[in-house]
């Protein structure tokens, strides 16, 4: 048996900086992680926006964390050291259905508090990206809209987390939940953990991990999202574009990313199948939106597509024996606290990235109340970032071609936890060029046998 005051369950985004944020007060933590890395389920496949928060109802915890992290993004990545680029937005629409719906977006925006909201002409937006098509007829401007890499984001998190003493365990399923006398005893597939708050980040899992002792309240029906990449040699615009189509919810999103790509996505669509399987459909509308949007954009410079599994949480109702959604939408995010000590993070949707060290401080505040914890003075909120560069043999070997990754760097990725060849490149950009990890993939494979890992031969 372990004892800890906090478990934090899930070791994505949410809750790496659960976690991260928890050691800021003198509460022992420990992460637990069904998978043997973080970050590998719907952090690894989203749009890697820092959204504005003119989306977001005013007044809405949605939307007050939204402007709150977006304008505290450029500290966050600076203390971790991830690549981070306020380079702004557009959402243009083409019609004038879609100009209205702007119009109430930069009202809520301004009564949100975003800063430097400004609804421009077709003329000007396409002054400002000659890429667009000339069928535009207004667009939103955000100059505070980011991008950042939301693998290298959460990973960081969990490092900086590790270092400031929270406990990982990782390869570690959690099988059931009891209540006890002082909080709560967890059932897992090791050790069994007894605490006193446990602090439910598990993401798609996180409904079916409250009912482990709770009634069902919240439940997520998850959806299906297709994504294209582009080369670092395509036309790009140099600004997140949104498109707010005249037919609601069929706009495409295109994203200049950190690393120099150009990200099409996401489809919407029903989840098929294999829930991490792109589908045609899904595809087949990113090429045609993006024509219609961006006609400068060369869809025959794609290097990589992906799909995505997104939560959609509705509240349920037990009928005829079974729980079906009741019917109300959920226009914030949603946070249970169905028992003193126990609070779940269910159905996170966008703008999740944006928030995540938000909705992370979030949690630790009302863990750190309940628990009545003092402040850690020795908290460290700067993590170091892997180097590309020092002055050994092994960062003098590249190893993948196309990002000009060496030796050095993969070692190092290895020893911080990277146990795939998928998990060294969440840390450091391998495999992410033109060849996609063709050439390089199987040297990794190499190295991580060399450090005594037994990597998926399937990656």
């Amino acid at each position: 048996m372990r004892y800890f005051d906090t478990a934090v369950i899930g070791g994505g985004v949410l809750g790496c900086f659960a976690a991260r944020n928890l050691r800021r007060w003198n509460i022992s933590a420990v992460l637990i992680e069904g998978e043997s890395e973080v970050c590998t389920g719907i952090t690894r496949s989203n749009t890697a926006i820092v959204y504005p928060g003119y989306d977001n109802q005013p007044g809405s915890l949605k939307a007050r964390m939204t402007v709150r992290g977006n304008a505290n993004f450029g500290r966050l990545c600076k203390e971790l050291e991830v690549p981070f680029s306020r380079c702004g937005s557009l959402m243009v629409s083409c019609g004038p259905g879609a100009d209205g719906v702007l119009r109430k977006k930069l009202e809520n925006g301004i009564r949100s508090g975003v800063p430097g909201l400004e609804l421009i002409s077709g003329a000007q937006a396409r002054e400002m990206e000659p890429i667009l098509t000339p069928a535009v007829t207004s667009a939103l401007f955000a100059p505070s809209t980011g991008t950042v890499n939301p693998w290298q984001l959460g990973i960081a998190a969990f490092e900086n987390a590790v270092n400031n003493g929270c406990e990982p365990m990782l390869n570690t399923k959690v099988l059931a939940i009891h209540q006890s006398d002082d909080g709560y005893l967890i059932e897992t597939n090791g050790v069994p953990i007894a605490c006193k708050v446990i602090l439910n980040c598990a993401g798609l899992s996180a409904d079916k991990i409250q009912e482990l002792l709770f009634e069902p309240s919240v439940r997520i029906f998850p959806t299906g999202a297709d994504f294209l990449i582009l080369d670092q040699l395509a036309r790009k615009p140099s600004r997140i574009i949104f498109q707010e189509s005249e037919e609601k919810g069929k706009g495409v999103t295109a994203v200049p990313t950190v690393e120099g790509n150009l990200l099409l996505g996401p489809s919407r669509r029903p989840l098929y199948g294999r829930p991490w399987a792109t589908a045609l459909e899904g595809l087949d509308f990113l090429r045609e939106s993006t024509a219609r949007v961006l006609p400068g954009v060369d869809p025959n410079q794609v290097i990589r597509s992906f799909a995505s599994v997104r939560p959609n949480p509705h509240r349920v109702v037990l009928r005829d024996g079974e729980y079906i959604p009741d019917g109300r939408p959920i226009g914030s995010f949603v946070i249970e606290n169905p028992a003193p000590g126990f609070w779940s993070l269910i159905g996170i949707k966008t703008p999740g990235l944006t928030c995540a060290d938000e909705l992370g401080m979030y949690l630790a505040k009302q863990t750190a109340r309940y628990l009545d914890a003092a402040d850690n003075p020795a908290f460290d909120p700067h993590r170091k970032a892997i180097t590309p560069y020092r002055n050994h043999p092994d960062y003098h070997q590249i190893i993948c071609q196309c990002g000009r990754i060496t030796r050095g760097q993969i070692l190092e990725a290895i020893a911080r936890g990277a146990t795939t060849v998928d998990g060294v490149k969440r840390r450091v950009g391998s495999g992410m060029g033109r060849c996609q990890g063709s050439r390089c993939a199987w040297e990794i494979v190499k190295i991580l046998k060399e450090t005594g890992a037994n990597p998926d031969p399937m990656f």
